[in-house]
């Protein structure tokens, strides 16, 4: 079981981490790459913090890292670590989802642009989701983890505020508020909320279904 579980998360690492890595190269090595509406290109180091301000990215990252943890030691916990991990199966989630509804019929994209965006929002989500499904470890979820996990997407979302106010640009429509006004953008972000607590609360149903017993929180 061990042996089936390490290879699971080692895939999963290597294919977010080569997908990460080709993409932010395009990226920050791209000439067309991120053109204001002005014309203006923005520079190198203006791209790599654009790359990784978007929420694809930082819950792939998550996926990443805590596969990572998982090839070592299948069954790792610890408090910081659960709050890590179910960070990234809800993120990765929510990822999928937002994009095949909302971005997917927005988004056109050629070449190997294309091939890590399938990445992304095609591969890494349901391998990031069945491997928890199928190796765990659980139980690892407890309320305590879920409320704790809520810091990052709102830290997210004040983030790119600022972000956007300071430059004008937004890493999604659903969130700029030079466009939508920031009633909008807050309703839209109060919708995403909900969804990172439904499929939060489902998963942590099937975390003690499969754990046989309820996660217990950790001092």
């Amino acid at each position: 079981m061990y042996t089936r579980a390490k290879a699971w998360h080692a895939l999963t690492f290597l294919l977010i981490a080569v997908a990460v890595s080709t993409q932010l190269a395009l990226v920050v090595l791209g000439p067309g790459a991120h053109v204001d509406p002005g014309g203006r290109i923005a520079g190198a180091a203006e791209r790599a913090l654009r790359f990784f301000s978007y929420f694809t990215i930082q819950s792939n990252l998550l996926a990443a890292g805590t596969a990572l943890t998982l090839i070592a030691r299948p069954d790792r916990d610890g408090r910081t670590w659960r709050v890590l991990r179910v960070a990234a199966v809800v993120g990765m989630t929510v990822t999928f989802v937002v994009y095949m509804i909302v971005l997917r019929p927005i988004v056109h994209l050629q070449g190997i642009a294309k091939l890590t965006d399938i990445a992304f929002h095609y591969v890494a989500p349901p391998l990031t989701v069945i491997g928890w499904l199928l190796f765990g470890p659980w139980p690892r979820i407890d309320s305590a983890s879920l409320l704790r996990h809520l810091a990052w997407p709102f830290g997210y979302l004040a983030y790119v505020l600022v972000l956007g106010a300071i430059t004008g640009w937004y890493p999604y429509p659903f969130i700029d508020v030079d466009k939508l006004g920031y009633s909008r953008t807050v309703l839209n972000a109060l919708a995403l909320t909900v969804l990172l607590l439904v499929f939060g609360a489902i998963y942590r149903v099937l975390d003690t279904w499969s754990g046989g017993a309820k996660a217990q929180p950790l001092a």
